[in-house]
């Protein structure tokens, strides 16, 4: 099942989430083992002038492939680190990266990064954030 897009991101922008099934190569370039390889290719990208509801309708359909593909952290952290500046990588859209991006950077800035993140110092555990009533 599918978490709501605040809840990934959160979860993104603290460290990469460990997935299953585990590659049997490690070795191997990760993309060779990406589920979008043997799929639809357009699913990741936009045609132009896509209307809204198409292009909202693609992107979930990617993220469903997205969600059962064994290196979706890997092609996650590819698309975060490079960065990829179009279609949908490691189960987020270019604009749910510019969030993820984003807030690393608020937690580096903070001292507050996250453990295995490249780039981002693991100096203290995140804390959640109080809500307010």
């Amino acid at each position: 099942m599918l978490q709501p897009p605040h809840q990934s991101l959160k979860a993104a922008a603290i460290v990469p989430a460990p997935r299953a099934p585990e590659r049997d190569d490690q070795a191997g370039p990760w993309h060779s083992e990406a589920v979008c390889r043997r799929d639809e290719a357009g699913l990741f990208f936009a045609p132009s002038k896509e209307p809204t509801a198409a292009r909202l309708s693609r992107e979930q359909a990617a993220k469903r492939l997205c969600a059962r593909c064994p290196v979706m952290v890997e092609c996650r952290e590819h698309a975060l680190v490079m960065p990829e500046p179009y279609g949908v990588w490691g189960g987020l859209t270019a604009a749910e990266r510019r969030v993820v991006l984003a807030r690393r950077r608020r937690r580096e800035a903070a001292g507050a990064g996250a453990p295995g993140v490249p780039g981002v110092p693991a100096t203290a555990e995140a804390q959640p954030v109080p809500r307010i009533a």
